[in-house]
């Protein structure tokens, strides 16, 4: 048995603005992951495919210790910075995934984020934001400069502070979430929870069974509320963890994540 028994579902638009869909995902056990290129034509759409090849490798495996996964992601950090390197007005790419892992034997999310792509958890109903963005917009929120809400209007919204290549050398953020049965994942791009309220994506989650229907329809009414970027969503349902009765006693809503440490 997979520390994790999922089922999952993924969609993707170039959206009403844009001519070239920069996005790329992945969507296969157990690595579900996305990312949103940066740096325009033969070099954002490289770059983003690039970090999500680099993961590909761990495609059919049972499930992923963290050594591997920081393996997989400095692998693919150098083949965006060697990308960025051989443009002009260099290249890069957020990067927001979740792996199936395990600890002592019991069933483990995997979270791995750099830049504002987004990774959120439903559980119990509610809808938790896991990753933070690295943006200049919530480094102000934290610094309490201006509001959540003045964030979502703030022009400066899709300027980043970390990503892979892009003459960043910032590290990615990771968590170690302990997984129950029931719980639903979202990967996406900020293409998405730009065009969103936290909200309409939650009620979409609860309401919508199937991962890749969910996912078509969060993708399509980001697209019908402007779609000025390109949207990728990634939905993974957890129909069953190895050791979820350990944890049936505690709300996954409200666990403390358990970070680990650079």
């Amino acid at each position: 048995m997979r520390p994790i028994t999922v089922v999952s579902g993924a969609a993707t638009d170039v959206g009403a603005k844009r001519s070239l869909n920069e996005d790329a995902y992945l969507a296969s056990t157990p690595v579900f992951a996305v990312a949103d290129g940066m740096g325009g034509h033969d070099a954002g759409e490289i770059a983003s495919a690039t970090a999500i090849e680099s993961f590909a490798s761990l495609v059919g495996t049972g499930s992923v210790q963290i050594d591997e996964a920081r393996e997989a992601y400095d692998r693919a950090r150098g083949r965006v910075d060697a990308l960025s390197g051989d443009r002009e007005k260099g290249a890069g790419t957020t990067f927001a995934g979740v792996l199936v892992s395990e600890v002592d034997g019991f069933g483990y999310w995997l979270a791995i984020n750099v830049g504002d792509s987004r990774i959120y958890r439903l559980a119990g109903g509610e809808l938790e934001q896991i990753s933070v963005d690295h943006s200049v917009v919530q480094e102000l929120v934290d610094s309490g400069r201006i509001t959540p809400e003045q964030a979502g209007r703030d022009n400066r919204r899709n300027v980043i502070t970390r990503a892979m290549g892009a003459g960043s050398v910032a590290e990615a953020d990771y968590w170690m979430l302990p997984a129950a049965a029931g719980e639903r994942m979202l990967m996406c791009t900020d293409g998405l929870s730009n065009e969103l309220p936290g909200e309409r994506i939650a009620q979409i989650l609860r309401e919508v069974p199937q991962p890749g229907q969910a996912a078509l329809i969060l993708v399509h009414e980001a697209l019908a509320n402007g779609g000025r970027d390109n949207i990728t969503a990634v939905v993974v349902d957890a129909l069953s963890v190895r050791g979820t009765l350990a944890h049936e006693s505690v709300d996954s809503a409200t666990e403390p994540r358990e970070a680990v440490q650079q």
